[in-house]
C-alpha cells in the first residue's frame, strides 16, 4: 500500500471513532436528564476533544519518523 492510502484509512478510522465517542457522550448525557441542546453540546465537545487528541498524538509520533 502506498502512504496516501494508509493516511486516508487512518483518518477515516479516527473520524469514525470520534463519531462513536460523540454519540455515546450525547446518549449518556440524554439518559442523565440533559436537554437535547445540552446533550448535543456535550457530543460536539467530545467529538472535538477526540480529534484534538488524535492530532496531538500524531504530532508527537511524527517526531520519531525519518
Amino acid at each position: 500500500m502506498n502512504r496516501i492510502a494508509i493516511v486516508l484509512l487512518a483518518t477515516a478510522v479516527v473520524f469514525v471513532l470520534a463519531l462513536l465517542a460523540a454519540a455515546a457522550a450525547g446518549t449518556l448525557a440524554r439518559i442523565d436528564g440533559a436537554t437535547y441542546p445540552a446533550a448535543l453540546m456535550r457530543a460536539a465537545t467530545t467529538f472535538a476533544a477526540v480529534l484534538t487528541l488524535a492530532a496531538a498524538v500524531t504530532g508527537a509520533l511524527a517526531q520519531f519518523l525519518p
